[in-house]
C-alpha cells in the first residue's frame, strides 16, 4: 500500500491521566527507579528502531514483529509497576487503614486501562 501526503493516519486517542498527589514523596517503584529508567531507555531504543525501519522501507511483517516486541516490553513494564504499586501503596493503605478503598480503586482503574490496550 502506498500513501500520499494527503493520506494521514489518524492518531489513536490516548486518555489523559492527571498525576495524583498522594501526600508522600516515595512511591512503590522508588527502589527500582534506576532499573526502570534503564528498561524504559531500552524500550525507547526499540521505538526509534521502528522509526528507522519505516524510514528504510523494511518489509511490513518485520516491522510488525518489532511493534509486537515493543508492545510486550511496555506491557511487562506496566505489570511490574502495578505489582510495585500493590505491594507498596495498597499494602501501606491496608496496614494503616487509611485510604484503602481509594488505592484499590486506583489499581482497578489502572488494570482496566491496561486491558483496553
Amino acid at each position: 500500500m502506498t500513501t500520499t501526503e494527503t493520506d494521514q493516519a489518524t492518531p489513536e486517542t490516548v486518555e489523559a491521566v492527571e498525576p495524583a498527589d498522594h501526600g508522600h514523596g516515595v512511591h512503590g517503584y522508588h527502589k527500582q527507579k534506576d532499573e526502570h529508567l534503564k528498561r524504559l531507555r531500552r524500550i525507547e531504543g526499540q521505538i526509534r528502531g521502528l522509526q528507522r525501519m519505516v524510514d528504510e522501507d523494511v518489509y511490513c511483517i518485520d516491522i510488525l514483529t518489532q511493534v509486537s516486541a515493543s508492545t510486550k516490553a511496555l506491557q511487562s513494564f506496566a505489570l511490574q509497576l502495578l505489582e510495585e504499586h500493590l505491594r507498596h501503596c495498597v499494602a501501606d493503605a491496608a496496614a494503616t487503614g487509611s485510604g484503602i478503598d481509594e488505592k484499590v480503586e486506583e489499581a482497578t482503574k489502572a488494570i482496566a486501562r491496561m486491558l483496553r490496550t
